[in-house]
């Protein structure tokens, strides 16, 4: 809706030039307000010198008369017309009561009114001003010249006027040439500036077209390659998380592959059997075939469940709340304990609190638990210490009394979907140990593999937090 201002009206004009058709119009706009000032400073500023300079001229011209013989009337009237009429002067001599005796042969005085007359009785020592006769402008002095008279000269202000009219005339001219040439160098110099958001706009609508996360060359450390730093950053950004993606989805479909491929020859297996005329399937083939389904079954909704939770990555934290990591571990502890079979646990804990998603967190204890149980032989023992690092963060270490983890698999157990040559035979999705680092990362903690004092496999989960104080605990 237009305003009565019309200041939307003009919003949209301004809308339809590229930025940088506005930056040279700016620059054509600034330079025209500076040509206006100062042609119209250096016009007044000359104009006063002229007439500065054409006052002290008619003045001591003036005086000099005063104090020569044309200050006689008989004298004054024997001047020869044409010596006056050469310089356009004009010259009277002023009576205190107002009678006036110029140069023989002149048409007229000079202009005389009040000021004149007042130096002429001696109320003034002199006067200046600007006058005119017809239509001729003269500059008109009178210095007193003795015996209560003055001396009246007066001088044409054609030529001066015409020089003021030349100057009034080259300034605009010189000036519109300055503004061209000022909006031209701003067009020119936006171009130059713009160019690397050109680049930028380039990229972004490749980006959009063709999916291109290339980078764009930066040059210079002025604003500019700042933001097209920042640019390249988001895009090394975006391009490290749709490669992220990419591998998700291309693990996920082939750890997917085996479990449906078994549920599927099981389930026509199971359909074949149920035809009519079909050779009957024994019920103990049946109940193993049913238990195998439930089985894949199982294992797929686990693996469901963690490609849900590893598509989160990286995600920012969104639950800010006080969480009690010994809470958590008692937690995980119940729920591994369920299904540990005749795994015993050595627990050591420390009072600890942080900021976190408590959900998270006890779903990455928990992972650690399953593989320790996993790993752990029957009848072993998994410990479980929390102790403090220092001030600011605590180790909460799993150690099993299994096999250990291989030298060249340790750089690679918290991997998506890295199962060690030993581990393909054993239940598992791959993922859970890459939900806990994920979950460390997202607290702004860090997770390592390493070997227990026994042999066998060590993972340690750091986070950060606080200690509220108190003495470790220990339990079974």
């Amino acid at each position: 809706m237009n305003r009565p201002d019309g200041s939307v009206a003009r919003v949209e004009m301004l809308d339809r030039f590229s930025l940088r058709s506005r930056i040279g119009i700016l620059a054509a706009l600034v330079a025209a307000l500076a040509v206006v000032l100062v042609s119209l400073a250096a016009f007044l500023t000359v104009r006063s010198n002229i007439l500065a300079t054409l006052d002290s001229n008619l003045f001591q011209r003036a005086l000099a008369a005063a104090q020569s013989e044309l200050a006689d009337p008989l004298q004054l009237s024997t001047i020869p017309p044409e010596v006056l009429g050469a310089g356009d002067i004009r010259i009277a001599l002023l009576a205190a009561n107002g009678s006036a005796q110029s140069a023989e042969g002149q048409l007229s005085a000079p202009p005389i009114e009040g000021p004149e007359l007042e130096v002429a009785r001696g109320l003034a020592a002199s006067s200046v001003r600007t006058a005119s006769i017809g239509r001729d402008p003269y500059r008109v002095v009178a210095v007193q010249a003795g015996g209560g008279r003055a001396l009246v000269m007066g001088q044409r202000l054609d030529p001066t006027q015409q020089v003021l009219t030349k100057l009034a005339f080259a300034l605009p001219v010189v000036g519109v040439i300055g503004i061209a040439v000022a909006g031209l160098a701003g067009v020119a110099v936006a171009r130059a500036g713009l160019r690397p958001v050109q680049r930028l706009t380039s990229a972004t609508e490749r980006v959009a077209a063709t999916g291109d996360l290339r980078p764009i060359p930066v040059g210079g450390a002025d604003e500019l390659a700042r933001l097209t730093m920042s640019f390249n950053e988001m895009l090394g950004t975006l391009a490290a998380s749709q490669e992220q993606q990419r591998r998700l989805v291309a693990d996920a479909g082939h750890e997917l592959r085996t479990p449906l491929t078994s549920m599927r020859t099981n389930l026509e297996l199971l359909a074949a059997a149920s035809r009519p005329g079909a050779p009957t399937l024994p019920d103990a083939d049946r109940v193993e075939i049913l238990a195998d389904v439930h089985a894949q079954v199982e294992e797929l909704t686990t693996l469901v469940g963690d490609l849900v939770e590893l598509a989160r990555d990286d995600a920012p934290l969104v639950v800010h709340q006080p969480v009690e990591l010994t809470d958590v571990v008692d937690r995980a502890l119940e729920r591994v304990k369920r299904r540990a079979g005749d795994t015993a646990f050595d627990v050591t804990v420390v009072p600890w609190t942080l900021l976190g998603d408590e959900t998270a967190l006890e779903r990455a204890v928990l992972n650690l638990l399953d593989n320790a149980v996993k790993w752990s032989p029957p009848g072993g023992t998994v410990t479980v210490a929390m102790r403090q690092l220092d001030g600011w963060s605590v180790l909460l270490e799993v150690t099993d009394q299994g096999p250990g983890i291989a030298d060249e698999d340790l750089p690679r157990v918290f991997d998506r979907f890295y199962r060690a040559d030993r581990a393909r035979t054993m239940p598992g999705s791959g993922l859970g140990l890459a939900i806990v680092r994920q979950v460390a990362v997202r607290h702004g903690g860090a997770v390592w593999a390493g070997r227990g004092p026994d042999g066998g496999a060590q993972l340690t989960l750091r986070l950060p937090g606080r200690s509220p104080g108190g003495v470790p605990q220990t339990g079974q």
